[in-house]
């Protein structure tokens, strides 16, 4: 049961507490707790997303457990803790809930259908008292007390969750850093090896080049009767680099999941050695330089660099010589061997023969041009007509030709196969403009078919700007058109005697939803809305009805200001 106990804040003595409880060996090797916790769920583990596994901008900082393909499966909380934050958004985790344990770890649930009631009851009251569904909470320590193996909350599907499953993170109480959990003796059963797609060969050097190509080359490899794997023979000059493609799969699941750890050895030295053990939310944009961006812009595949490249500042390698780079001789024979493996492991080995060997280069290296050259460090403006356009100093990891184009509506900046590390800013010149116009325009993004996508447009006098860390084609467009709002599972003047909740279905085919209220006889309630179905839905639990007339009240903006309300009489006993 969960114990809801008013008390004083208690951050600074949490804070010495867990400096003094959180264990490490002599080596500097952190230990985890292998009988500390419980499963978080009463069900097998089976995994549709592993920790560090590679997703659009960051690693995932937790494992996903399948939840039966269903809603509503009771979450336990692992260990005696206290509840220090509750977040429920949109997107994201969606609802989420945060439990600091005594031994100095936080445990996270994301993606919850609903709370147990007595949490249930504490987040609503804020929800009720902020007249909002969006809220996040940070209950002062022994406020919400749990103990091991109550039931804290439902698997659901909410925020950016694609299906029904838990998110579930340890944490460092004291640094904040996730650490993978199977680490903590959870039992998933696997002993199935990672599978792997596809090896890369990459020049590296201004003079290097690989197989008579001066750009990357697939190397093609052959299974042996050991199981593992054998490539075709590479012959290079220069310094030169390996990456692959490739995924880790549980046993009883198809889903592709994140290799734990990969390992290059060149003639029996490590030259690359990193896992998926932690790394700290700092640092997890620098994804993009540990795959090769260029080649998942083209084709969304993300190929991982066993050398690294500039403006990487992962934590997460063991070993990494020469940068991963292999300095290829004349004449010479090379034996690289890459070993893929998972936490419990099982791995996957491809051994790949290189011979120093200078040919004539058959494949250029595709060298663009273009006027403006773009150093990293420094800041950079460029006028595109219609737009200017701000990068701060380190918006990108490197140096490179910036490809712009101008125009009267509409501007270019670049494409999407290069990342952008921190937002840059745009702004449109919007005084040919009226001010009746004005309102009900924003700045947009093309997608590669031109359909624009809302941009959050900041609107000052003569100029609209947006902060994006996406390249590609932006341009202003017009929205007058309101929202639509419809019921779902109720009509006008219904009685709805049996009904458990109010469901309406929101839209807008433009600019977006960007609020949303409603009132019943007069009163505001809780709505919830589900971004990824359109819906609101109301729980008639939620606020004691004293009329059998009842009368409810929508209103739906979308993100330029157009409005639409609706109103619904009912009847209830």
């Amino acid at each position: 049961m969960v114990h809801l106990l008013p008390s004083p804040s208690f951050r600074k003595q949490l804070c010495m507490l867990l400096l003094a409880s959180f264990p490490f060996w002599g080596n500097g090797q952190t230990t985890y707790p292998q009988e500390a916790f419980r499963s978080p769920m009463d069900i097998p583990l089976i995994l549709a997303g592993t920790f560090g596994e590679l997703r659009s901008n960051h690693f995932h900082s937790g494992i996903d457990i399948k939840t039966q393909q269903r809603q509503g499966l009771p979450i336990y909380a692992i260990g005696d803790g206290s509840v220090t934050r509750i977040k429920i958004s949109h997107w994201g985790y969606g609802k989420a809930i945060y439990i600091a344990h005594p031994n100095g770890y936080t445990s996270v649930y994301g993606h919850l259908q609903k709370f147990s009631p007595e949490i249930e009851a504490y987040i609503k009251a804020v929800q009720y008292q902020k007249k909002s569904y969006q809220v996040e909470v940070f209950p002062d320590l022994g406020e919400v007390s749990v103990k091991k193996g109550d039931v804290i909350a439902y698997g659901g599907n909410t925020g950016g969750s694609s299906g029904p499953h838990l998110h579930f993170e340890i944490r460092s109480s004291v640094s904040e850093k996730p650490t993978n959990p199977l680490l903590y003796g959870l039992e998933v059963r696997d002993a199935t090896n990672p599978v792997l797609e596809k090896v890369y060969a990459y020049p590296l050097s201004e003079d290097a080049q690989v197989n008579q190509s001066e750009s990357k080359v697939e190397v093609q490899f052959t299974r042996q009767t050991d199981g593992s794997y054998l490539a075709e023979t590479v012959f290079a000059a220069g310094e030169i680099g390996f990456g692959f493609k490739g995924f880790d799969r549980q046993d009883m699941a198809a889903n592709k999941n994140g290799v734990y750890s990969v390992t290059l050895k060149v003639n029996g030295k490590v030259y690359t050695d990193y896992d998926f053990e932690t790394f700290s939310f700092g640092e997890t944009r620098y994804i993009n330089t540990l795959i090769d961006y260029e080649h998942f812009g083209r084709y969304r595949q993300r190929v991982q660099k066993c050398f690294k490249s500039a403006g990487n500042k992962l934590n997460i390698y063991n070993t990494l010589y020469n940068e991963g780079r292999i300095a290829i001789q004349e004449g010479l024979s090379y034996s690289a061997t890459l070993v893929l493996k998972d936490l419990a492991g099982n791995e996957t080995k491809v051994i790949i023969p290189v011979k120093g060997k200078k040919q004539p280069v058959q494949t250029a290296k595709g060298r663009i041009k273009t006027e403006h050259y773009l150093i990293a460090g420094k800041n950079n403006n460029y006028d595109l007509g219609a737009a200017k356009v701000y990068f701060p100093a380190n918006t990108f990891y490197e140096n490179f030709y910036l490809d712009l184009k101008k125009g009267n509506d509409t501007v270019t900046i670049h494409n999407n196969k290069v990342p952008a590390h921190r937002k840059f800013t745009l702004t449109f010149d919007v005084k040919k403009y009226s001010a009746s116009e004005r309102k009900q325009l924003f700045i947009a993004r093309l997608d590669s078919k031109g359909r624009p996508s809302h941009a959050t447009t900041y609107k000052r006098g003569n100029s609209f700007t947006t902060k994006t860390r996406s390249l590609g084609a932006y341009t202003l467009v017009k929205d007058s058109i309101a929202p639509k709002i419809r019921p779902k599972n109720f009509k006008q003047g219904q009685w709805l005697n049996n009904y458990s909740y109010l469901s309406l279905h929101i839209s807008d085919d433009l600019s977006g939803v960007k609020r949303y209220s409603a009132t019943l006889n007069g009163e505001w309630i809780l709505m919830e809305y589900e971004p990824k179905t359109n819906t609101l839905t109301y729980n008639f639990d939620d606020l004691i009805l004293n009329k059998t007339q009842c009368e409810l009240k929508v209103t739906v903006t979308d993100n330029v200001g157009n409005a639409t309300t609706e109103e619904y009489a009912f009847s209830r006993k």
